[in-house]
């Protein structure tokens, strides 16, 4: 638990940090702040002394106190070239491959890298960003949290803007934003997923789809646009949503409830957001002896090394991982030699790359239907 003055002091650091306060703009005297955070003046002087001592302020006799100017520091960040790689997690799944592509190039050109994981949280986001606003980067690699949702940290990212440090999002990005960005077509990939299934003549297909971050809403609208494409009718039951916090529960008792319907509305294929969603499902498919694909088809995402772990091989749409890494990094170090040589023009481009099928054993055709031209 915080004591007050720790509150009183990561609050006026936030403050300067999301840009409420620019250099030598009065953050204010000791009773505005006595008034402004309810605590006694020990507690006030506490809190100021530190940031003083820290540098992110300074006081003027009987003025009160001002933000300081940090960017007196932008030299001891020429010297050090360290970059920053944000990412939502960084120990499992596709974000070891994708951060090893990254690191490679940036430490090929003479960068030190940091990694920081927001575990798809906004307030672990919130604390990476002031962690990194709190030391000096010459760029940054960020893979937002919750792309989907609302965002309570883009002040932070507007002072990032603000203070020149180069940024590029991967996989997903803020849109309000419009930043640069490295991302694969997840509306395309979605669209490949169920239009496969389509072919092969599945007609009751259940999508399980993320939605809390963006890659999953573009996902669904693709599964959504294969099926208007092929002129099959999607029943809104056969769509099944859901977040972080229940990614591990909801999907599997979903899945489990629809394979009790009756014949003609239970699922024949299930489409997964991902491969980590697929191996889970696979699980609940064996508890119910479904075996895959003869009585049942599941399809993956981003073609893991969960793809081929089990006995069931995926059929998946790959992601590039190391390949996007490496073309983020490469895009960090092009906005960084913008800012130097072209005095911020900014000549790198956003990059998307496109998705295609790869077909292993999880799915098998019934009856194949042709597209409606």
């Amino acid at each position: 638990m915080k004591t007050k003055y720790s509150y009183v002091k990561a609050e006026i650091k936030s403050k300067i940090m999301q840009g409420y306060f620019q250099p030598h703009e009065k953050v204010g005297s000791e009773n505005e702040l006595l008034q402004e955070y309810g605590v006694s003046r020990h507690t006030i002087r506490k809190a100021v002394d530190e940031l003083v001592h820290e540098g992110w302020i300074y006081k003027k006799q009987g003025a009160g106190t001002f933000c300081a100017d940090r960017s007196k520091d932008t030299e001891v960040r020429s010297g050090r070239k360290n970059i920053a790689v944000i990412t939502t997690y960084f120990s499992d799944y596709i974000f070891p491959s994708i951060i090893r592509g990254a690191e490679k190039l940036f430490r090929e050109n003479g960068y030190q890298v940091t990694v920081f994981s927001t575990n798809n949280d906004h307030e672990e986001e919130k604390r990476c960003l002031e962690a990194v606003l709190s030391q000096q980067f010459d760029g940054l690699m960020i893979e937002p949290t919750k792309s989907a949702l609302p965002n309570p940290n883009i002040n932070y990212y507007l002072n990032i803007e603000k203070l020149g440090i180069p940024y590029v999002m991967i996989n997903a990005y803020y849109e309000e934003l419009e930043p640069l960005h490295v991302v694969m077509d997840d509306v395309e990939g979605g669209r490949l997923q169920a239009e496969h299934l389509l072919k092969g003549g599945h007609t009751n297909i259940v999508g399980f789809f993320k939605n809390d971050d963006i890659q999953g809403a573009k996902r669904m609208k693709g599964f959504i646009k294969a099926h208007r494409e092929h002129g099959t009718p999607l029943s809104p039951q056969h769509i099944v949503t859901y977040q972080t916090e229940n990614r591990d529960s909801l999907p599997a008792k979903e899945l489990k409830r629809k394979l009790k319907e009756a014949a003609s509305t239970r699922p024949t294929a299930v489409v997964c957001y991902n491969d980590q969603l697929a191996l889970l499902l696979l699980d609940v498919l064996r508890e119910t002896k479904l075996n895959v694909p003869e009585d049942i088809s599941i399809i993956g995402f981003d073609d893991s090394f969960l793809s081929t772990a089990s006995e069931v091989k995926l059929t998946t749409v790959p992601h590039p991982k190391e390949e996007l890494g490496s073309a983020a990094a490469q895009t960090v170090l092009n906005m960084i030699a913008d800012a130097s040589e072209s005095g911020g023009r900014r000549t790198a481009v956003p990059i998307m790359f496109p998705s295609r099928l790869l077909e292993r054993q999880s799915t098998k055709a019934r009856n194949p239907q042709p597209v409606n031209p």
